[in-house]
């Protein structure tokens, strides 16, 4: 059983922005969020047994929709070229193993990163607009990804103004996200809500429609960076939005859980509620993510026990 928006009609979309008070009238309007329900469904996919051969290429799709991510204070140029190795090749032993989609830094390693995974499929993602909380002006933002695009960045990871969304201005979000988007240029947006701080899970509903009617190209949970991020729950809300938008509009948005997933197991979860969810559409690294590090290292270890039916431990892995 799945929970429709109920959205209206791609036309009527278009006169949603047309002011502040359309937009919060249309936000408002989308139906509440059923929270044991939408709990119970979530928890009813998680239980959903993946045999051998199908876990098995569960394991590898997860892999290729790693953003492989370092986002601290220390990073410097030596680890960032270390973890673009792992992203090209996760795992030095089995050339088999596939990359993984992305790796994810700060904007002032985007030009070390871009070297680092040059001639391969891995894209460059930045995390920009005063990442992780948000708080500056938006001249200030927009000259963050700015920079970022300028260094080579692929993809553009923004944090909305969650102050301002909670207080209800919807508007002065929209456009921010729209200013965003038109400096990302050619890179790929995606807009993260910070999901543990929305409170409700009417919120996280407004506030995906919202980024998706801004030209969001993915929306994402969470920065990682605060107490609660990715959930089984809030990711089957947000691929029911995207799900939504997509019959309403014709246009297709890519989901983004971050932080929190960390085992094999519980990607293999996620990826059942995707194609549960939203469908074999989304199956892809194109349109569905994880943003982790420590996950890969599981999916490898588990990867190489279905591989010869022996568990290495975490040894046999690079440490990020």
């Amino acid at each position: 059983m799945t929970m429709p928006t109920n959205a209206p009609t791609a036309h009527a979309l278009g006169d949603v922005t047309a002011s502040d008070s359309t937009l919060r009238r249309f936000l408002h309007g989308l139906p509440g969020v059923d929270a044991v329900g939408l709990e119970a469904r979530a928890a009813s996919l998680g239980t959903r047994s993946i045999k051998t051969t199908a876990k098995a290429y569960a394991i590898d799709l997860a892999i290729s929709m790693v953003d492989l991510t370092t986002l601290e204070g220390a990073d410097t140029p030596g680890k960032v070229r270390a973890l673009g190795a792992k992203a090209v090749r996760p795992d030095p032993t089995d050339r088999t193993s596939p990359s993984t989609a992305a790796v994810c830094v700060y904007p002032d390693m985007v030009a070390t990163a871009k070297e680092a995974v040059a001639g391969s499929s891995v894209k460059v993602a930045s995390v920009a607009t005063a990442f992780p909380a948000g708080r500056a002006a938006l001249d200030v933002k927009l000259a963050d990804v700015r920079d970022a695009v300028a260094a080579g960045a692929d993809e553009i990871d923004m944090v909305i103004d969650r102050g301002a969304f909670l207080a209800g201005k919807y508007m002065k979000v929209y456009d921010e996200i729209v200013a965003v988007k038109e400096a990302s240029g050619a890179a790929r947006l995606k807009v993260i809500f910070e999901t543990g701080e929305l409170s409700t899970y009417d919120n996280i509903r407004r506030a995906s429609w919202l980024g998706m009617l801004a030209g969001a190209d993915f929306i994402k949970t969470s920065t990682g960076k605060v107490a609660v991020n990715a959930t089984p729950a809030n990711t089957l809300l947000m691929l029911e939005a995207v799900r939504d938008f997509r019959e309403q509009t014709g246009i297709q948005v890519g989901v983004k859980p971050a932080g929190g997933i960390r085992t094999s197991k519980d990607a293999v979860k996620f990826l059942v509620i995707v194609n549960e969810t939203a469908g074999e559409d989304w199956l892809d690294n194109h349109w569905f993510r994880f943003g982790a590090s420590s996950l890969l290292n599981d999916l490898l270890m588990q990867r190489q026990k279905l591989a010869t039916g022996r568990y290495s431990g975490p040894d046999y892995v690079t440490v990020d």
